[in-house]
């Protein structure tokens, strides 16, 4: 194969990498010359908002190319052939990796309009650069299926999100996130790297295809057992599963909005579809049982106990939150362990539950967390508190709020219901005489434990009452700094995405069609 051949079955993300240095190279040259109108205006005694306005022209343009790219990669996709594999396994083109590699790409394009108009992007074109690196990285991840590929995708997944977490130079919580963020998942990718080496010492490859076939042909060593909880320890940070969550509520607090929305939604999407693959490809063989009648050792008992603690640890904790992107964290992990439902039950149907509902929870967040970024522009601050009036002050973004607090809550007719009752409904099928009617009764238990805080939100929203004049003014001067509220473009991508939610929910049945027919 020649190196144009690669290329064109590479274009997509190459696509995206010559996006990225072009957003660098506007954002660099955009920023020089800001800099020289500022100074231009302070010695001039010009209007500020001249400078002003250059700033704001220099952000446009950086949005526009970086969303622009993302549009030619995804339409890049659709020209790929439909099956092809390069380097053993290295990059793989199938239906369901371009599935995901256009969610992928459209959970970044929705992050890029939620980053507009943030007060702490005064390096935009750096910003939307790292989002874009960030993105090739979950590109790789799930269009790989070999294990060294994988982990340079994690890597260069996980090195961009450190970045954006702690790019608000301006506030202390978000250099402290992202140094948490940092320490926690070079962990994560030290367990993952060491579990990862010992599953190759003992196969003698890196490809899951051929793994699952070398494990299918041998009983498992105990130190292959220990290369394979490692491995799942290592992804386990990464989805936030507890007991290795602790670095999510830091990270989706302190971090800016739109990194925040980033992680809860593209890394979560590709971790679920890398960890869907190893597991059932790769690990199929040793999956074992987590039956209550008919307990087997293996990799399926481990997600099993990850996931009740996910769903127990993150409900109960989300109980007693005040802020709203704190919330939201510990409900990601109760929701990490509902995904991991499908992984245990196993199958094409269980990986297509997980699949889905890892999607619709993605757009969901992006949403919720678009709505949070307009709040705190508002108002100065993300606590249940300034979310009162919001009913008043803009119903549409109370309404959209809405929507996606009962999808998360698992509500009919919106699209968190539908995800729920499919995960449920694979599990309750999975194994004999209902062997995992254990693992549903706890989800079903933190399902409705997770409906008070839900509603909590929107009581503040919709019966909360509006701030008096003497409290507003306490914050005016600082809320005068603030940039405008959310923009047309802003409520209109808030608005489809809560039109997203909605559709999923009412007619599932053709996405879930695309997700089965693209399987394997």
């Amino acid at each position: 194969m020649s190196y144009l051949d690669l290329l064109k079955l590479a274009s997509p993300e190459a696509i995206v990498v010559l996006t990225a240095l072009v957003v660098l190279a506007i954002g660099l040259t955009t920023g020089q010359r800001t800099v020289a109108t500022a100074v231009s205006v302070a010695e001039t005694r010009k209007p500020a908002s001249d400078a002003f306005d250059t700033t704001a022209t220099a952000s446009a343009l950086c949005s526009f190319v970086a969303a622009l790219g993302l549009v030619l990669s995804a339409s890049a996709i659709f020209m790929l052939p439909q099956h092809a594999v390069l380097f053993h396994g290295m990059l793989v083109i199938s239906p369901l990796n371009s599935l995901f590699k256009i969610i992928s790409l459209a959970l970044a394009f929705f992050t890029i309009i939620v980053a507009r108009g943030d007060r702490f992007l005064p390096n935009r074109g750096e910003y939307l650069g790292m989002i874009l690196l960030g993105t090739v990285g979950l590109m790789l991840l799930v269009g790989s299926e070999e294990l060294l590929m994988i982990f340079i995708g994690l890597e260069l997944t996980g090195l961009s999100l450190y970045i954006l977490t702690a790019f608000d130079k301006s506030d202390i919580r978000s250099a402290e996130a992202g140094l948490k963020y940092f320490l926690f998942g070079s962990t994560a990718s030290a367990f993952t790297l060491f579990g990862l080496s010992l599953i190759y010492g003992m196969t003698g490859t890196t490809s899951l295809a051929d793994i699952g076939q070398k494990l299918s042909a041998a009983s498992v060593s105990p130190l292959l057992f220990v290369g394979i909880v490692m491995t799942l320890v290592g992804f386990g940070f990464k989805v936030a599963a507890a007991p290795f969550h602790l670095w999510a509520p830091d990270a989706y607090q302190g971090a800016p909005i739109p990194s925040a929305a980033f992680i809860a939604s593209g890394s979560k999407v590709a971790s679920f579809v890398v960890l869907g693959k190893i597991v059932l490809v790769g690990f199929a063989p040793d999956a074992g049982s987590a039956a209550w009648h008919a307990l087997i050792a293996g990799w399926a008992p481990v997600l099993a106990v990850l996931a009740a603690l996910s769903i127990v640890i993150g409900n109960l904790v989300a109980l007693v939150q005040k802020n709203v992107r704190r919330l939201l964290a510990y409900s990601a992990v109760a929701h990490a362990g509902y995904t991991l439902l499908g992984l245990v039950a196993g199958g094409r149907d269980g990986f297509s539950a997980t699949l889905f509902y890892t999607t619709i929870y993605a757009f969901t967040l992006v949403g919720a967390f678009g709505v949070v970024g307009v709040v705190r522009r508002e108002t100065g601050g993300d606590d249940l508190q300034n979310f009162a009036g919001l009913r008043t002050r803009s119903p549409l973004l109370a309404g959209c709020m809405a929507v996606f607090m009962l999808s998360l809550a698992g509500l009919p007719p919106l699209a968190g219901f539908f995800g729920k009752f499919y995960l449920f409904s694979v599990a309750l099928r999975a194994g004999d005489n209902q062997g995992l009617l254990w693992l549903i009764a706890i989800a079903l238990l933190g399902s409705f434990i997770s409906l008070y805080y839900y509603l909590i939100v929107l009581k503040v929203i919709f019966l909360g009452l509006v701030p008096s004049e003497a409290e507003r003014g306490k914050t005016s001067a600082s809320i005068e700094m603030l940039p405008p509220p959310a923009d047309f473009l802003q409520k209109s991508s808030l608005s489809v995405l809560a039109g997203i939610v909605l559709l999923l929910g009412v007619i599932p049945a053709p996405f879930v069609a695309w997700l089965i027919a693209s399987m394997p």
